[in-house]
């Protein structure tokens, strides 16, 4: 009953983001398209971050340096005048992938919070980087020229194209992560999560499995970011900092660790959340905090958990 529940509520939830331009066309409202779409980016990430958190128990706190990177790419591929979606992407991908191989394989050695710790810290760096270099703007951030070229097929300069370009690069991440997870990889991945001895006493060499793990990880995330980048046309090293690491991690927490759906439900609820409590007040954060331990208090699977509760009874 549980399953058959939760299933039925992700298939809601993907049906419900589906449609969500035709509602915002319908109540002539183009903001709340906006808003889903910057929705959809943040669950990508949130969901890229559940691979390694809720599946592999690495707690990364510099997860958003990776989405840096992505959007970063694409904003400097975008001033040297270089627009092709394909090439754009591929270098965000590429480029997360090489700098989280080189963190990953350093943070690994270590464990705990010395691994949160130095996450963060490389993170920070790559911050402090972006800052520094002012050919990109430095703390000003770098204004984007166009959205990503991918022929007449794929209009990113239109809204709702833009929209379901990110949807079905949800979907497919959903449904990669879900292949993943399942996979004899996964399940090696999740055995040293649970009791890493064991698996190391039955001769898997589970550190390369973990930073496989992380690279994929923030090969996503970098995807997410070159998304972003696209939306805003604007990028600044605001958008890797340590407190957007936080809102990524509580995003996943918020929704439920280790479950694919969980993170998605946990982005949406945060960011509207957000949007509708800004608009109340400018001290949005002091009614948003008390929320936010009410839900850790009383679901402690996150929301998407209470389901499977409830799925009992």
């Amino acid at each position: 009953m549980a399953l058959n529940s939760r299933k039925i509520a992700v298939a809601i939830g993907f049906l419900f983001l589906a449609v969500v331009p035709l509602i915002a066309s319908a109540v002539d409202e183009a903001f709340y398209t906006d808003l889903f779409t910057r929705v959809m980016i943040f669950a990508i990430a949130a969901l890229s971050l559940d691979l390694i958190l809720g599946y592999g128990g690495l707690v990364s706190f510099g997860h958003a340096a990776y989405l840096g990177v992505g959007a970063y790419s694409v904003g400097i591929l975008s001033y040297y005048g270089i627009d092709n979606g394909l090439v754009q992407f591929g270098v965000a991908i590429l480029a997360a992938a090489l700098v989280s191989l080189f963190i990953g394989a350093v943070s690994l050695r270590t464990s705990g919070i010395a691994f949160v710790m130095i996450t963060l810290a490389f993170a920070q760096m790559l911050y402090f980087l972006a800052i520094s270099v002012n050919v990109f703007g430095g703390d000003d951030g770098l204004s984007i020229n166009g959205h990503s070229d991918f022929g007449e097929l794929i209009d990113l300069t239109d809204m709702n194209t833009l929209y379901y370009f990110v949807f079905v690069i949800l979907v497919f991440f959903t449904w990669f992560s879900s292949r993943f997870i399942k996979a004899r990889f996964g399940m090696v991945l999740r055995g040293a999560k649970s009791n890493p001895r064991r698996m190391i006493a039955l001769g898997f060499p589970i550190q390369r499995y973990q930073l496989t793990a992380f690279v994929i990880s923030a090969a996503m995330c970098s995807v997410a970011g070159a998304l972003l980048a696209n939306q805003l046309l604007f990028v600044s090293p605001a958008i890797m900092t340590w407190e957007r690491s936080g809102e990524i991690m509580i995003m996943v927490i918020l929704g439920g660790v280790s479950s694919l759906f969980g993170p998605i439900l946990g982005a949406a609820i945060y960011l509207v959340l957000e949007h509708e409590l800004s608009a109340l007040t400018s001290h949005w954060l002091v009614i948003l905090g008390p929320l936010m331990i009410l839900i850790v208090l009383f679901a402690k699977r996150g929301m998407f958990g209470l389901l499977k509760e409830t799925g009992h009874g």
